[in-house]
């Protein structure tokens, strides 16, 4: 690990106006995945803003009957929140699915949001990746790529977004709170907070340098059944070869979204209007523009018999 200098911010302002004032600095929170990038030196940040203390970590009832989730909220509070339980099962079972218990004991909600979209090419510095190093190329093309995306893909990066939170997050139409350094904030659709690869892979959300991540807010629940289910290689901890997250209605309409396909959670809300003619005509709508190589094309047959374990799970 290379060496860095060190501070606490004290508000999410202070916080984002560090990061964006000195060049190489970034948000530590529960670090997760950053420190374990660091060891390998993949990131080598010459500055670390520890925003621990911002008191970001509450989720409270919103006037429009939603919850607001603060972005220090650990993945394990989250998870066992009785409203989340209650209310947003989608997301709580997508999160029991990720990681270990002691990652998500430690790891935050803007932080899991924010994990870099990867492949084991992206670890392994022998080989070129254009989200590591910019113009390098992409090992991955033309390589192994069973795990890797099927859609949403580009010449430049065919990796896929890791985690399993965000899956559920789409489907339930969440809205990443973010402040900028100036300390004006917005409000980001989570459809609109991861990016595709395009030809600047190494940026994997739309937020701008030194914008920093203070709450998710949930809308009102939607009611219906809640199901996620992830297949991977081994039970568990492991990255989605596939995975489904979907809120289904007892008349058989719904919501679905996928992960483990591309380079960010995957949903395409026309294909949903199909639910009640079953998995293989919402799955050939969904992935109408996929280009799996030869490796990775089981991952939509795979995408449509998981969606329909859900759909049975949920008639049943």
């Amino acid at each position: 690990m290379k060496s860095f200098t060190y501070e606490r911010a004290r508000t999410p302002a202070e916080a984002a106006a560090a990061v964006a004032n000195r060049p190489g600095a970034k948000f530590l929170a529960g670090g997760t995945n950053l420190l374990d990038l660091m060891k390998l030196e993949i990131e080598t940040p010459t500055h670390l803003v520890d925003v621990q203390d911002l008191k970001l970590d509450r989720i409270e009832r919103t006037g429009e009957g939603g919850l607001r989730i603060g972005a220090l909220v650990t993945n394990t509070a989250l998870a066992a929140d009785d409203r989340v339980r209650l209310d947003y099962g989608v997301l709580t079972r997508a999160i029991v699915a990720g990681a270990s218990g002691q990652l998500r004991n430690k790891a935050t909600t803007a932080g899991n949001l924010l994990q870099r979209t990867r492949c084991p090419y992206f670890y392994d510095t022998n080989h070129p990746c254009n989200k590591r190093a910019p113009g390098s190329g992409c090992a991955a093309i033309g390589g192994y790529s069973r795990q890797l995306a099927v859609i949403g893909s580009s010449d430049k990066c065919i990796a896929t977004y890791p985690g399993d939170m965000a899956v559920a997050m789409r489907v339930l139409d969440a809205t990443v709170e973010t402040v900028k350094p100036d300390g004006s904030t917005r409000a980001i659709p989570i459809a609109e907070f991861h990016r595709l690869p395009g030809d600047e892979p190494q940026r994997d959300n739309s937020l701008d340098r030194g914008e920093l991540v203070t709450a998710v807010t949930l809308p009102k629940p939607l009611g219906g059944t809640h199901v996620y289910h992830k297949v991977r290689d081994r039970a568990s901890y492991a990255f989605a070869l596939v995975s489904v997250a979907a809120v289904i209605q007892r008349d058989g309409t719904g919501r679905v979204a996928f992960g483990g396909v591309a380079h960010k959670p995957w949903r395409i809300e026309a294909a949903e209007a199909a639910m009640r003619q079953g998995a293989r005509t919402v799955v050939s709508r969904v992935f109408a523009d996929a280009r799996p190589t030869a490796d990775n094309r089981f991952k939509i047959m795979l995408a449509e018999r998981t969606l329909a374990g859900v759909i049975a799970e949920a008639r049943s």
